[in-house]
């Protein structure tokens, strides 16, 4: 923390976001792993909704006596110009027969990774990017307007209203969101933790046998929990 009396508008500190990107979704195990990522193409914007942290407020002896404070709940709404194949069964839809679809079936819980851009007065919006990630989520029933084709035609867009349920975190409340802000970790923690979300293509291996041969991995959501360990080892 500076010390001295404070300014406002110094060189570099006025950050702003914009912008969204690199949507991927992660079809939920059973066991709460999220092991198979696959790129959303299309996705337009990502509205944040949470709730709660209401207080409750108690009385006695005429006076306020305390509050009770509720639970804070993470929702959010997806816009897209289209879904992946890999959301139906989070959209409540099953494939009766290949290219056929039919609805009103069970909803599958799922994860989403996407970046926003971090903006300043100095680098713009190269200044770096906050990396969003979502656990739990589970699609609510979403309208779909579709309408003729006229002088000023317009691709049709997509939303979905999402809840979610938590998932443990050691020393802390459980949570169904996460950030990870690309100023301020490092570059080889921040690699890492991108290899996993977004998967890694094999490297054959060198002349000799040098380096050696690495295989492809796909993309998959880790846990807080492993998100930790790997910025805590990489200091």
């Amino acid at each position: 923390m500076a010390l001295g009396r404070l300014s406002w508008g110094d060189v570099g500190v006025k950050e702003y976001q914009t912008g969204v990107e690199q949507g991927v979704l992660y079809l939920r195990n059973t066991d709460g792993s999220y092991p198979t990522g696959v790129a959303w193409n299309g996705l337009t914007g990502v509205t944040e909704s949470p709730s709660g942290a209401e207080v409750t407020k108690k009385y006695a002896d005429n006076q306020q006596y305390g509050g009770l404070e509720s639970v804070e709940e993470f929702a959010a709404t997806v816009e897209a110009f289209m879904s992946p194949p890999e959301f139906d069964v989070c959209d409540g839809s099953a494939e009766l027969v290949p290219g056929v679809l039919i609805g009103q079936q069970k909803r599958k819980q799922f994860g989403m990774a996407y970046k926003t851009k971090l903006g300043n007065d100095v680098d713009n919006d190269d200044y770096g990017y906050i990396l969003h990630l979502v656990y739990g989520a589970k699609a609510k029933p979403s309208e779909k307007a579709y309408q003729t084709m006229n002088e000023s035609p317009d691709m049709m867009s997509l939303s979905w209203e999402l809840s979610t349920t938590p998932v443990p975190v050691a020393g802390f409340k459980p949570t169904a969101s996460m950030t990870i802000n690309s100023t301020k970790v490092s570059a080889a923690a921040l690699k890492a933790i991108e290899d996993i979300l977004y998967g890694l293509d094999a490297v054959p291996a060198g002349e000799g046998g040098t380096p050696p041969e690495v295989p492809a991995t796909d993309a998959r959501l880790p846990l807080p929990n492993e998100i930790k360990a790997i910025l805590t080892a990489a200091g």
